[in-house]
């Protein structure tokens, strides 16, 4: 969904090399082992990856633009392979892995497991990484040429007409020059064509059925191939869920409100630290910090290049995960101090983009999915309403999105998700995930039936298999080792502890910069 943090997919902070013990709870369901997974030759042609991508292989496989004229204009979508490590008696077939946007990069995927405890079990799969249409490597790549996204921009918040003006012309600029450029392109973007070219994947490496593995928007776009093509399912691992009644309007306003729950928790959590960052020893004091720097920056920002929106856009990434707490503590802790430098940085490594594509591609699926409002007066009205209560990211998130009121390709009507005749299915969630509030778990796995719910109770991380919990990763591993499931119960299937926190290192100052974890939000 919006602003995924792309390398939480990959799971590169904080992941320890585990043990494989299967959970005490699962039993009972299982997919049969060794199915007969080839279907015909592949027709794909590999080469060696390159440009940091070294020890995987690549290709370009065609796919229809318009799925309606299947032998008209083609694209391509580049994937990536990393060989299973078994023998071929025991090879369970392709696993497909993405790790949401919509935008998202996905050749680096195959590389998600390493170090982990189900490093072992998906060796008995060929991990394929793609980059959706559009996306990356892709052929054609979206890029619309707007300078929506550089620094420094008005005001998230508008403070009066004039302001909100200036936000509806920059969003409506956005929007034609996207329809300028990819007119024909945008037309065919919707999460089905995506889901449909999974199939066309599916097709031609040769496999009579897909395993799929999807955080986020990727688990909407798992649901909908499992949706078209039940009988081309067989293991499907859904982390972070989408609520597919609320795409994508609603669940923007959703996000509004759980942003806001995560922002107090990283506010009080420096609160607790306060003989390190010296910004109050209450979540409200650090808070109050927080919007008067806001405050300070719209009057001037810092080195020209980090104003309110900068900030709000750099201290979002707190909301998707705890592991970069401390260099956001700090960053704040500096500057109430009088020194930006490190706010500039931290605002490089996590919000600042070099052209607009990920923006670009996540609305033009968004924009396509579902309708949405036409009528500002309707946005203005929801979001002051939100804003009452959720500051954090309200406007911010409005304007992000705002583009989609004259996004030059027709919204379609979203495509009903449905189980029926799925084989077990197994999703992931934290309960105080901000991106993919809770209730988008509760409502997939209902949709779903032969799902198995597993849930990191108290947990606000966004992506959390592969990243360290020991408990959901051992029931990952049994899933794709064998199928086991935890027994079906009435509501959560399984809960897991969360992860700690991050502590402070001894004896650490604010007058140092902490090491910045690899993790960049989607913009």
């Amino acid at each position: 969904m919006r602003r995924t943090v792309a390398t939480l997919a990959i799971a590169g902070v904080g992941l320890s090399v585990l043990t494989g013990a299967l959970p005490a709870n699962a039993a009972q369901a299982r997919v049969a082992a060794k199915p007969a997974v080839t279907a015909a030759p592949s027709t794909v042609t590999w080469a060696p990856c390159t440009g940091g991508l070294e020890g995987l292989e690549c290709a370009k496989i065609p796919v229809p633009l318009d799925y309606s004229k299947p032998t008209g204009q083609k694209i391509s979508i580049a994937v990536s392979r990393k060989k299973h490590t078994v023998s071929e008696a025991d090879y369970q077939g392709i696993l497909l892995m993405n790790p949401g946007g919509p935008g998202g990069s996905g050749l680096s995927a195959p590389g998600w497991f390493e170090g982990s405890v189900a490093q072992e079990a998906s060796g008995a799969y060929d991990l394929i990484g793609f980059d959706p249409r559009g996306v990356g490597q892709s052929e054609p790549r979206l890029v619309c040429g707007s300078s929506y996204g550089q620094p420094v921009r008005p005001d998230y918040v508008p403070a009066n007409a004039a302001e909100e003006r200036a936000w509806l012309a920059r969003a409506k600029d956005f929007s034609a020059k996207c329809g300028a450029a990819f007119g024909r392109l945008l037309k065919h973007m919707k999460t089905v064509d995506s889901a449909r070219d999974l199939d066309t994947i599916r097709q031609a490496l040769g496999q009579r059925k897909i395993n799929y593995f999807g955080y986020s928007w990727g688990t909407y776009l798992g649901a909908t191939y499992a949706t078209l093509f039940p009988n081309k399912v067989r293991r499907f691992v859904l982390d972070s869920v989408v609520r597919p009644s609320g795409v994508w309007y609603e669940a923007n306003l959703d996000q509004d409100r759980a942003f806001e729950v995560r922002a107090k928790d990283f506010f009080a959590w420096t609160a607790k630290y306060d003989s390190v960052y010296h910004l109050g020893t209450t979540g409200a004091a650090v808070e109050k910090k927080y919007y008067e720097l806001r405050a300070k920056l719209k009057a001037s920002p810092a080195q020209d290049r980090v104003g309110p929106s900068e900030l709000d856009d750099t201290y979002l990434v707190g909301g998707y995960t705890n592991s970069v707490w401390i260099p956001l503590a700090t960053g704040l802790s500096q500057a109430a101090q009088g020194s930006d430098d490190f706010l500039v940085t931290l605002y490089d490594a996590f919000a600042a983009s070099d052209d607009d594509s990920g923006h670009a591609l996540y609305l033009a699926t968004s924009c396509t999915d579902a309708r949405w409002p036409k009528n500002w007066d309707r946005w203005r009205r929801d979001n002051w309403a939100t804003y009452r209560t959720a500051p954090f990211l309200t406007w911010g998130n409005a304007w992000f999105n705002a583009p989609c009121i004259t996004w030059p390709a027709k919204a379609g009507t979203p495509l009903p998700i449905s189980g029926k005749g799925l084989p077990p299915v197994l999703l992931f969630q934290a309960t105080k995930d901000a991106a993919t509030p809770y209730p988008g778990a509760v409502e997939m796995h209902k949709l779903l039936p032969s799902s198995r719910l597993i849930v990191e109770n108290g947990g606000g991380n966004h992506g959390i298999s592969l990243s360290g919990n020991e408990c959901l990763d051992a029931h990952l591993s049994a899933y794709l080792t064998d199928g086991t499931v935890p027994a079906q119960r009435r509501g959560v299937d399984a809960t897991c502890a969360p992860l700690p926190d991050p502590v402070p290192s001894d004896g650490v100052t604010t007058r140092s910069a902490p090491a910045l974890p690899d993790i960049r939000v989607r913009r």
